[in-house]
């Protein structure tokens, strides 16, 4: 029993440092850098205005290019220095036709689909600005993003900037659009530190730039886009930078059925993105980087969830050994999680009747990502998951 009592605690200790105890080590860490005035100041020059390329790789998003190039247009920075490149390779609905009618836009299509990826390294191959920003077409972007974004390049070691997304929640959302929110929220908070302490882990591809001459092919197969791209960057020894108020809005996914569908093909593609990075796990070489990256997404996408199955049988069997129904401190913790299951059952039954129970979406969601990441690895092992894309269905 001492051998499982051990084995519990390890597993306990890897679930709570992934997903809570990172964010509160990383709050404390960056409080004695602030007391100590040890946080470094990045250079920004107030005067710094590059031409910039707005990049928007689409598959069949006709329905929103016109608010998509009306947001565009409202963008607070220079007209003249903002380019917009459109690349819509297989796109069959009329999107290429749509956009063609607009003036000061390239448009760049084939009628071949081959995926994100595909598109977005045949179209940067017509940026021609020190700057670029990615961003998507469903996706609208706060009125001073380009240039809040644009201001943190001044920097020289900043190689890449991420945007926030933000989710569009309804006052009666889906425990998807909701649970989506929430952790969005979180997330948030966890890149602004990170941001503070070194660089973000990642970007998101809803929102973020790059200089353009950092741009490093992508792999065809590549699920992950965003996060191989601003990492390989900053692998080359520049930082990710992090501004909450250049964010992309969108809507949540329409339900949990969509939102799994979300989750898998990004779990699918954590999973191909740790393989690749793997040089990242050198601490010895990248430091604190491959700390910050370790402990936000690699635990996340890899023994987190696995921690989190073992954990059962793990407290059962301690439970059972000193009493299941003697209420003793194992049993209490296995009661525990038992409860927290079962009341994501209960949400995931409630969602399916139409009654939400906003205390039910966060243990609802949290199962839901988990489970993501299992069937996310077994697509990946079957090589199932295709590059084209897929969007899931977005919430009204």
């Amino acid at each position: 029993m001492t051998v499982l009592k051990i084995t519990f605690w390890l597993l306990f200790f890897i679930v709570f440092y992934a997903y809570v105890g990172y964010g509160i080590l990383l709050f404390i860490i960056i409080r004695i850098r602030r007391i100590l005035c040890l946080n470094k100041l990045h250079e920004e020059h107030p005067d710094y205005e590059p031409e910039v390329t707005l990049f928007i790789a689409a598959y069949n998003e006709k329905d929103f290019v016109a608010e998509k190039i009306r947001n565009s247009r409202e963008l607070e920075y220079p007209a003249n220095k903002l380019h917009m490149v459109w690349v819509t390779d297989g796109s069959d609905d009329g999107t290429p036709e749509v956009l063609s009618k607009y003036e000061g836009i390239e448009v760049h299509h084939l009628p071949q689909r081959s995926g994100k990826i595909g598109a977005m390294n045949r179209g940067m191959e017509f940026v021609k600005t020190p700057v670029v920003v990615f961003c998507d077409a469903n996706t609208m972007l706060g009125r001073e993003s380009v240039r809040r974004i644009v201001k943190l390049f001044s920097d020289p070691i900043v190689g890449c900037v991420s945007g926030e997304k933000r989710i569009f929640r309804k006052e009666k959302d889906a425990a998807a659009g909701a649970g989506e929110g929430l952790y969005w929220k979180y997330e948030s908070t966890l890149k602004k530190w990170d941001a503070e302490l070194y660089s973000v882990v990642g970007a998101a591809g809803e929102l973020f730039a790059i200089r353009t001459e950092l741009y490093q092919e992508v792999e065809r197969d590549t699920l992950l886009d965003d996060f191989i791209i601003s990492l390989r960057v900053a692998q080359k020894g520049y930082t990710i930078q992090y501004d909450p108020e250049a964010y992309a809005i969108e809507t949540a996914s329409a339900n949990v059925k969509e939102e799994l569908k979300r989750k898998i093909r990004i779990s699918a593609g954590g999973i191909q993105s740790v393989i690749r990075l793997r040089s990242l796990l050198n601490i010895f070489k990248y430091g604190t980087l491959s700390f910050q990256y370790i402990s936000h997404r690699v635990l996340r996408w890899t023994l987190a969830p696995l921690s989190l199955l073992f954990l059962i049988p793990a407290g059962l069997i301690l439970a059972f050994d000193e009493g299941i129904i003697k209420f003793g401190f194992y049993s209490i913790l296995f009661w525990l999680q038992l409860l927290f299951y079962l009341s994501a059952l209960l949400g995931w039954y409630l969602e399916n009747k139409s009654i939400r129970v906003k205390l039910l979406f966060v243990p609802y969601y949290f199962f839901i990502m988990n489970l993501s990441v299992f069937l996310g690895f077994k697509r990946y092992i079957k090589g199932s998951q295709s590059v084209n894309w897929d969007r899931a269905k977005r919430g009204k």
